[in-house]
């Protein structure tokens, strides 16, 4: 499995001919997200009324729900409560050989405790580290620690080109007691989760 980071919440993961791409943006953020073909789109956050979105050979995926696409189990999980009359917001696990990928995407709070009970045995976290507009760092690092994940990849935080002001990951790291090792992309298998002793916190560029 290949991660690649483009900034903010978008993420293009590569398993063999399978490719998944999440919460791509506008380039006005001063970023450039994640482009070309993909078997599957997710989007953490949609307006009200949902709007049918389609992409050239993809499937985009906006809300709860259970899919399989390829093989490939992803669970779509309402965060009600973070919603409004406006918008709504979705975490997604998604399930890739043995492999269980969670993707809080958008959220603001700590969740319910029936949205933890579906966030148990993750094996990669993605959660914002920037705070505001997001879960507060040292909310995030909390609900990391009840997660308790093999690997920590952080969105949301601030990078450089990035036109929106969030704060660095220095103190949501610090929250967590844990030095983040930085990479260009996450090349991972899951034997190297197997043999993990302790959690990392990958820090992925852009």
């Amino acid at each position: 499995m290949i991660i690649n980071w483009y900034g903010e919440g978008c993420f293009k993961i590569q398993m063999g001919d399978f490719t998944l791409v999440t919460d791509s943006f506008d380039s006005k953020l001063g970023l450039n997200p994640a482009r070309g073909k993909f078997d599957v789109s997710l989007k953490t956050i949609s307006a009200w009324p949902i709007k049918e979105e389609k992409e050239e050979d993809s499937a985009v995926l906006i809300g709860p729900g259970e899919y399989e696409i390829k093989g490939f189990e992803i669970k779509g999980i309402s965060l009600k409560k973070q919603s409004s009359d406006s918008f709504f917001k979705t975490i997604y696990l998604v399930k890739i050989e043995d492999t269980t990928l969670c993707f809080l995407g958008h959220i603001s709070d700590y969740p319910d405790e029936n949205v933890l009970e579906e966030l148990e045995s993750i094996d990669i976290l993605f959660i914002p580290a920037g705070g505001t507009p997001f879960i507060k760092q040292e909310l995030a690092a909390k609900l990391v620690k009840q997660i308790n994940p093999k690997i920590i990849i952080p969105t949301f935080f601030k990078v450089p080109g990035l036109k929106r002001q969030t704060a660095s990951i220095k103190d949501f790291a610090d929250d967590l007691g844990i030095k983040p090792e930085q990479e260009d992309k996450l090349t991972i298998k899951k034997k190297d989760l197997i043999v993990l002793k302790s959690t990392k916190l990958v820090q992925l560029k852009v």
